[in-house]
């Protein structure tokens, strides 16, 4: 059976219109503020009133002052990104953001944070001095694979709000971003085969007769070994049996991308295939999921991680693998959509 599903788009963070390129942009109250102290300086130049210098100077001294706290309240910033949880392309995965101020002097308000891979920008209202705080930061990837989260920017208006001050925070974290799912009503028919009624199912599982030969997979149990087929081929052989109730299914993906077929194709295929085992092992089943040079087998959610992570990082071949099919198996490949 050959599965090939589309893959919604989902939510791209958009481009924030306060965001720039730079260290420090002037707002509107701060143009405002400078074109007002360019009147008041040449008032104070024309009538020589003392009045409009002592005006003049405090307007300049505010300007210095608001330069050299915004300045200093962002240098002294020390930001630390937790590792992200569990995440899957297009949806928000969590991670925690702790931010130190070092600053002895400078209380640092109205702090936003971005990146672009944020969900949403971060604010924090007060930094106070010497203090830490800790703030929870969703994030979603647009893309499945390993993404490295390099750098965040902190923006902030402080301290009267003339100018918009901005500092790039490199940082250090790598995340495996795991495949789109897709939407459960794409999947839920594809379960027919494997939730058989309480019959001979011709799958692999529990019982008497058998069913196939397939090679040792971590987590099978020693008693399924077959050993004198292991002893001539020098490699364990695992015997299956029928199972009374289907219980197991046997998920092989093919990542061989023929050409004329399009990065976009390649990605559904995948999507397609995490969702058949997420929703599979969700529902209760056995999972037996196979690439080339590797099979992974799972009961239950907690330990399909190593699944989910080499379907994150499975790259499309241009060269024909051979796979061993049973009956049965749940095949997912480009191909069709290459002859089509």
């Amino acid at each position: 059976m050959t599965a090939v599903a589309q893959m919604p788009v989902g939510p791209v963070p958009r481009h924030q219109p306060w965001t720039f390129d730079g260290v420090v942009r002037l707002t509107r109250i701060g143009t405002t503020y400078i074109i007002f102290t360019i009147v008041i300086g040449f008032a104070a130049l024309n009538t020589g009133n003392n009045a409009l210098y002592i005006g003049l100077t405090f307007m300049l001294g505010c300007l210095l002052l608001s330069g050299i706290a915004s300045k200093g309240g962002l240098k002294h910033l020390d930001v630390g990104l937790s590792e992200v949880t569990e995440a899957w392309a297009g949806l928000p995965a969590e991670a925690t953001l702790t931010i130190r101020n070092r600053s002895r002097i400078w209380n640092v308000r109205d702090v936003v944070v971005t990146a672009g891979d944020l969900a949403e920008p971060v604010l924090i209202p007060l930094l106070i001095r010497r203090g830490t705080i800790t703030i929870p930061a969703p994030f979603v990837f647009q893309r499945r694979g390993r993404v490295e989260l390099k750098r965040l920017d902190l923006y902030t208006r402080y301290p009267f709000g003339f100018f918009l001050k901005k500092r790039r925070v490199r940082i250090g974290s790598e995340v495996i971003v795991y495949p789109r799912l897709l939407p459960e009503d794409s999947a839920r028919q594809r379960f027919r085969l494997a939730e058989g009624e309480l019959s001979t199912a011709n799958l692999a599982g529990a019982g008497t007769e058998i069913h196939s030969f397939r090679d040792y997979v971590r987590g099978d149990s020693m008693r399924q070994v077959y050993w004198k087929k292991s002893a001539s081929t020098g490699r364990w052989i695992i015997k299956q049996t029928e199972v009374d109730a289907a219980h197991t299914v046997h998920v092989v993906v093919d990542p061989y991308r023929p050409r004329g077929v399009s990065d976009d194709a390649f990605e559904e295929m995948v999507s397609a295939a995490a969702t058949f085992v997420y929703h599979a092992l969700r529902r209760g089943l056995d999972v037996v999921l196979a690439m080339p040079r590797t099979t992974f087998r799972a009961r239950d959610y907690d330990g399909a991680q190593a699944m989910f992570h080499a379907l994150a990082l499975l790259e499309p071949s241009h060269e024909v693998v051979h796979q061993q099919i049973d009956r049965n198996t749940v095949l997912l490949t480009c191909r069709l959509e290459a002859q089509s």
